[in-house]
């Protein structure tokens, strides 16, 4: 029998819930649902044979289907509520790709559906950093705006502390960078994935993005300060 075809796929998890900001996936960003600067980069990276969109909501289904991407199978509802992985999500779609499309996949890269500040270019260098490097997975961060060695917490009594007093007196150039997840992407070698079902696992190496472009939607004012951030970037030409 011979060798399954290798393919390289994109999963983009969209499920239909979403408690803070309703319909938030397909809510129209800018004039276009949400999901679509995804799908859109994605097919624009040229790193896909297939960008599947892991869904348990006949819409987005129906939105994705119609802008190039695919829908192969229905996500479970025991995947779909709010104590469902991205990890566990991730698995699911691989497993079900590549039974469905017959092929192994070597490689995969989970695209989050709400984030209108990804990059065509940034996916494609992952990938290339990805394979360069032998990596476990590759995945978009940025740096703190302040340090994290500096960071103050309250106690029981509504009094402030240093989290590590040790560095009150360092100055702020001799603190070493630190970086936080952006939430756009992960590239996974899948087989090392499949095994250990961790994102950040062994070998993990960074896409760097200025901060200007990376913004959680969570809550409506998250969404209003997205959308005049987005079109301050598109001006400048950052995206």
């Amino acid at each position: 029998m011979p060798d399954k075809t290798p393919i390289n796929i994109a999963i983009i998890p969209a499920r239909g819930g979403s408690k803070r900001i309703p319909g938030k996936n397909i809510k129209p960003f800018l004039g276009k649902p949400l999901i679509l600067y995804s799908v859109e980069a994605a097919l624009k990276s040229g790193a896909f044979d297939k960008i599947v969109v892991s869904t348990d909501d006949r819409q987005i289904a129906d939105i994705a289907r119609e802008h190039g991407a695919e829908v192969p199978f229905i996500r479970p509802s025991s995947l779909a509520d709010d104590f469902a992985t991205t990890a566990d999500v991730i698995e699911h779609a691989i497993i079900q790709c590549e039974k469905l499309y017959s092929s192994k996949i070597p490689r995969a890269c989970c695209i989050y559906p709400t984030a209108p500040f990804i990059r065509h270019t940034d996916i494609a260098d992952g990938l290339e950093t990805l394979v360069g490097t032998n990596a476990g997975s590759v995945f978009t961060v940025t740096t703190f705006p302040y340090p994290i060695f500096r960071a103050l917490k309250l106690d029981t009594t509504d009094c402030l502390s240093m989290f590590w007093p040790k560095y009150e007196r360092t100055r702020s150039n001799d603190l070493q960078e630190a970086y936080h997840d952006a939430g756009q992407f992960y590239w996974i070698n899948t087989g090392e994935f499949l095994k250990h079902k961790q994102i950040f696992g062994h070998n993990a190496r960074p896409i760097v993005l200025p901060r200007i472009l990376v913004q959680d939607i969570d809550t409506p004012e998250d969404w209003e300060a997205a959308e005049i951030l987005y079109q301050l970037c598109k001006r400048k030409g950052i995206l």
